[in-house]
């Protein structure tokens, strides 16, 4: 009889959801794993599956010491609301330490502790948050989503734009994050490692276009602007003027490498290559 209880935060998520999959696929017991959700009643998929849903809010911290009773391993996915990240990851890892979880893994960003990005600021701080704990831990640092991209939409306006330059982005599926997620949490020998996590294959935003082309047979280019001017675009289009910024941000550090890794840790841990920019245009194409 194990003793081992995976949580996972977030699972509803696309990314919570997609590291539950992977665990069962992998083999782990769903009576072993718990999904941490703010509305259970969202959850009822998770528990037609026999998993453990437990209602957890990173806002309320009252919800998470029943949330982690008896966890072994956590799986902290980072926060969507922007609204003090911080203090919201703080709040899940002094549960995770009262509680005396084994291990603590969290996804972070690709370098995180030297990236200049505006994103990587919080999740910075989280890893020093999480280290001061003095819980075992796994730093998964995900690069940059290939879902992150609109291939559809780019066909249909018939320009991707940005501020990326001739920048290399080593994007990879979510689904290849979430079964990194499902290793660490479910074998062995991770304490205390940190992945940088990204594609096998980097591309530049022209190459995304030219293969978004090449797929729907429709003229498709890459059109760079200036970071502010891009950040002006978003927000005409609808976006909240601090997520155009962040988005701005990120392409300019794109531009100059900082979404880019040749590291292979992700393949790696997956044990087998990511989901090509081929592959990923395709399935957003069907």
């Amino acid at each position: 009889m194990s003793n081992r209880l995976i949580a996972v935060t977030g699972a509803t998520g696309h990314l919570g959801q997609l590291t539950i999959s992977a665990m069962l696929e992998h083999g782990v017991p769903p009576q072993e794993i718990v999904a941490l959700v703010r509305d259970p009643a969202k959850a009822e998929a998770l528990t037609a599956q026999g998993v453990q849903v437990r209602q957890a809010d990173y806002t309320q911290p009252q919800t998470l010491d029943a949330a982690l009773k008896g966890v072994s391993h956590l799986l902290l996915i980072s926060s969507s609301d922007f609204n003090d990240r911080v203090g919201q990851h703080r709040n899940v890892v002094d549960a995770a330490a009262r509680a005396g979880v084994k291990l603590l893994a969290y996804t972070s960003l690709l370098r995180a502790d030297t990236s200049a990005m505006i994103l990587a600021g919080d999740h910075k701080a989280t890893e020093e948050l999480i280290r001061a704990s003095g819980l075992p831990f796994v730093f998964l640092r995900n690069g940059w989503y290939l879902e992150n991209y609109t291939p559809a939409q780019a066909a249909q306006l018939g320009v991707i734009a940005g501020s990326a330059g001739e920048g290399r982005v080593s994007a990879a599926a979510r689904a290849d994050y979430a079964a990194a997620a499902a290793t660490v949490l479910s074998q062995p020998g991770h304490e205390n490692a940190v992945y940088e996590l990204g594609g096998d294959q980097a591309f530049t935003l022209a190459e995304l276009a030219a293969e978004v082309q090449a797929q729907t047979g429709r003229p498709v280019s890459y059109q760079d602007m200036p970071q502010q001017a891009y950040a002006e675009m978003l927000r005409g289009v609808g976006l909240p003027a601090a997520l155009a910024d962040v988005l701005a941000d990120s392409d300019a550090h794109l531009a100059q490498g900082e979404l880019y890794t040749d590291r292979h840790d992700l393949s790696r841990l997956i044990s087998r290559p990511t989901t090509t920019l081929a592959e990923s245009v395709r399935a957003a194409l069907a």
